[in-house]
């Protein structure tokens, strides 16, 4: 496959002042520099209450905390003609809980993403763990700056080896040099210099070498410590030049304070390269050893600096086998000593920095770019979208000549009111009318199209969804209504308790992923109205469903403390009944299994990785577990727990009759059992629920029309209901949707799944 020409960007942009706006920058010139083909755009992630004058090649602008903006960049992406995105990944950039935004954008984006991790964590929240593994999962490449790097990702977050590549930190290309000579033009002639540069902050240990300092004068009384960089435009702005202010203080206790020069300015590259040139002894003592990279570190090292650091993962990497001086965290004694026998012994120092140069060419700007090109290129092949039938598991075989997702008999149940309830075989059947219940549904899958990059549903039918919800709510009683005759008379002040739980989660979808940005708007508005009755229900599946709205709400409000509060109580409740309930192996939330089993658990497994409470995601995954022995016949195929009474305690599961909606609910929770655990048997569970759809069931025949999309209304003991309602076409489509993105995250060479929109 031929290298990619056109490449978008994603992170932090000159000019503002940070190590991944620069590396950004850095990347971008390096790679439209490689030659005269590449052409290179950043899309720039801006901080809060911020605002730069960035370049032409920055054709977009997302707001840290704007969520809207995030989907609004996929969909400039996806029209742009691109052939590749560079996404820098750092958890502090984005917005939302450890820029969890992030996802929204990956979710929309159809284009093959190289993500560079410039943060890996050794000991991640589960809140961090859950989205690095998602950004991951969603990236058709992954990149890693250092060996160590590959083994965390590997090891903790569980990305294949495979997939990632390692690419050392760009530098610029720069002869060796004589630091008596640069000194001259600045003015140091004839004084030994220390130089560490960047953006202050107290995790840079800058005042171990303050502290270091004296026994450093004892040798040499000209010596100099130059601290050259801006103080960190976030610690600025919640602490002004406190901290800077502190460490002067410092010197002047000790005596050093005409020794130890504070330049407080971000400097261009030209000047930046003069102060490193001039400098006998670079010195990086970081206190966390969790620095998976170090821009600083690499520059200097790559110009031939002799380098005296703290033993963080970066550096360990690369000033092994004499290409630099380690020193422990915090020790100023060691750290002094170590940068005076470095300044006292010209030939050490002279050796030491030939090395590291030597070593540094492969760490080149021009390099490090054809590296990237190579990734990219790689990306796209993995990556290659097209359309496919509606059948996506792996192990299915797909059927000649079908292409996408078929839309047809949904459509045919839908009018200008919204969906109907029933149909008789495949007609509509207009004399039971409507309900909120599978409105809800319908623009839940309307959102879920939409977060999967797909379209089909015309607009107007999802605004159709949305203004039945919005009629649906009844101020007086603070409730949706649920029924609705076919001439448009409601037939109550108020619906179920689970209606309400699942038109919230509807809501929670829409105002997560619909294109629509004052759609969005209005179901986050209607969300806040309806949510805290939900605190008074007594039913668990909506306290569940509730949940699963939560978990969207707040990741778009997370200044919505109520918010955060009611998923946090919810969730409690669900756990109450487990504790009281479960009794050995059986662990479940009731006596008996009714229907939409599995929300239960998936909605705290949700809950627990939102929140990074791991009691709730053990709760979901053990009761899930307990429930899949409940739901697997002896043959091995999927088996539904039929609705005929139910199954109460002490008695067998019933067999039939068996509905749609609880494979739906059985393969989303293993989906998000898969999330929180990475244990690929969890999506075999998956997709052995969707082959119930399809013809691994109980009688052995599928219940789906492929050619227009309907699916039967279940499984009667002695044959499939042969009625096709809202209800039964919506929990199928839906889970073709969520089972299809899940197997191509797994597998991106998977093509993606096409929709085709029917009349």
């Amino acid at each position: 496959m031929t290298k990619p020409t056109r490449i978008a960007l994603i992170g932090n942009s000159p000019p503002r002042q940070c190590g991944i706006a620069t590396f950004t920058g850095d990347l971008s010139r390096a790679m439209s520099g490689t030659t005269g083909e590449v052409q290179t755009s950043i899309v720039a992630v801006t901080d809060d209450k911020q605002s730069y004058a960035y370049p032409a090649d920055v054709i977009f602008e997302i707001r840290e905390g704007e969520v809207e903006d995030y989907i609004t960049a996929a969909r400039i992406l996806n029209e742009g003609q691109f052939d590749a995105v560079s996404l820098q990944h750092e958890f502090g950039i984005f917005g939302g809980p450890d820029g969890e935004f992030i996802l929204m954008l990956l979710a929309n984006l159809r284009i093959p993403v190289v993500t560079t991790c410039h943060t890996i964590l050794a000991e991640p929240t589960p809140s961090q763990l859950r989205v690095l593994q998602k950004v991951t999962a969603h990236s058709s490449r992954v990149v890693a700056m250092a060996e160590k790097g590959r083994t965390m990702l590997t090891e903790v977050y569980g990305v294949s080896p495979q997939k990632i590549d390692v690419i050392a930190h760009g530098i610029p290309d720069r002869p060796f040099h004589d630091p008596d000579v640069a000194k001259v033009k600045r003015g140091y002639a004839g004084r030994p210099l220390i130089l560490t540069f960047g953006l202050l902050s107290p995790n840079k240990g800058i005042e171990v070498v303050i502290d270091a300092m004296p026994a450093i004068l004892e040798q040499n009384t000209e010596t100099v410590y130059i601290v050259l960089g801006a103080t960190h435009p976030t610690l600025l702005r919640s602490q002004g030049e406190a901290y800077r202010d502190s460490l002067r203080q410092r010197t002047e206790r000790l005596g050093v304070g005409n020794a130890v020069q504070f330049l407080n300015r971000f400097v261009d590259l030209p000047t930046l390269l003069d102060f490193i040139a001039m400098c006998d002894v670079y010195v990086t003592p970081y206190l966390d050893e969790a620095q998976m990279t170090s821009g600083t570190l690499a520059y200097s090292f790559g110009m031939g600096s002799a380098v005296v650091s703290t033993p963080y993962w970066h550096a360990r990497d690369l000033l092994a086998d004499g290409r630099g001086m380690l020193v422990p965290f915090g020790d100023a004694p060691a750290t002094g000593k170590a940068i005076a026998a470095l300044l006292g012994d010209d030939d050490a120092r002279m050796s030491m920095r030939r090395r590291a140069y030597d070593a540094g060419r492969s760490m080149i700007w021009s390099h490090v770019a054809a590296l990237y090109l190579d990734s990219m290129t790689r990306a796209r092949e993995a990556a290659r979208p097209r359309l496919v039938s509606d059948l996506v598991s792996l192990r299915m075989k797909r059927p000649p000549q079908q292409t996408g997702l078929k839309l047809g008999h949904f459509q045919a149940m839908c009018d200008d009111t919204g969906i109907v309830q029933h149909a008789v075989f495949s007609v509509p059947d207009r004399s039971h009318g409507y309900c909120v219940d599978d409105n809800a549904r319908a623009l839940l899958l309307s959102s879920l199209l939409s977060s999967a990059g797909e379209v089909g549903i015309a607009d107007r039918m999802t605004a159709s969804f949305a203004a039945f919800v919005e009629h649906a709510w009844n101020p007086d009683t603070g409730r949706f209504r649920n029924f609705m005759s076919f001439d448009r008379r409601w037939l109550e002040d108020e619906g179920s308790e689970d209606s309400h739980g699942r038109t919230l989660w509807a809501l929670g979808a829409c105002m997560l992923f619909d294109t629509d940005v004052p759609r969005r708007r209005w179901a986050s508005a209607l969300f806040a109205r309806a949510m805290s009755v939900t605190l008074t229900f007594s039913s668990p599946r909506a306290w569940a469903f509730t949940l699963l709205g939560l978990d969207a709400y707040c990741r778009t409000n997370p200044q919505d403390t109520h918010g955060r509060l009611l998923r946090t109580q919810l969730a409690e409740k669900l756990m109450d009944l487990e504790r009281r309930v479960s009794r050995g192996p059986r662990r479940w939330f009731e006596e008996g299994l009714s229907y939409e089993n599995a929300r239960l658990s998936q909605a705290l497994i949700t809950t627990g990785q939102a929140t990074g409470v791991s009691e709730f995601v053990e709760a979901g995954v053990a009761t899930l577990s307990w429930l899949m022995t409940q739901q697997t016949a002896p043959a091995g195929h999927f088996r539904a727990i039929g609705t005929d009474g139910f199954f109460e305690i002490g008695q067998a599961p019933r067999l039939f009759d068996q509905q749609p909606v609880e494979a739906t609910a059985t393969i989303a929770a293993c989906l998000a059992a898969y999330g929180a655990t990475s244990d690929r048997t969890w999506i075999q569970a998956a997709n052995k629920a969707f082959s119930w759809f399809t013809g691994s069931n109980d009688h052995g025949v599928s219940l789906v029309d492929r050619e227009t999309g309907s699916c039967r209304d279940g499984l009667h003991a002695d044959r499939p209901n042969e009625n096709r309602g809202a209800e039964s076409v919506l929990c199928y489509l839906i889970s073709c949707v969520e089972i299809g993105r899940a197997n191509q995250m797994l597998h991106p060479v998977l093509p993606r799944i096409g929709v085709r929109q029917l009349s």
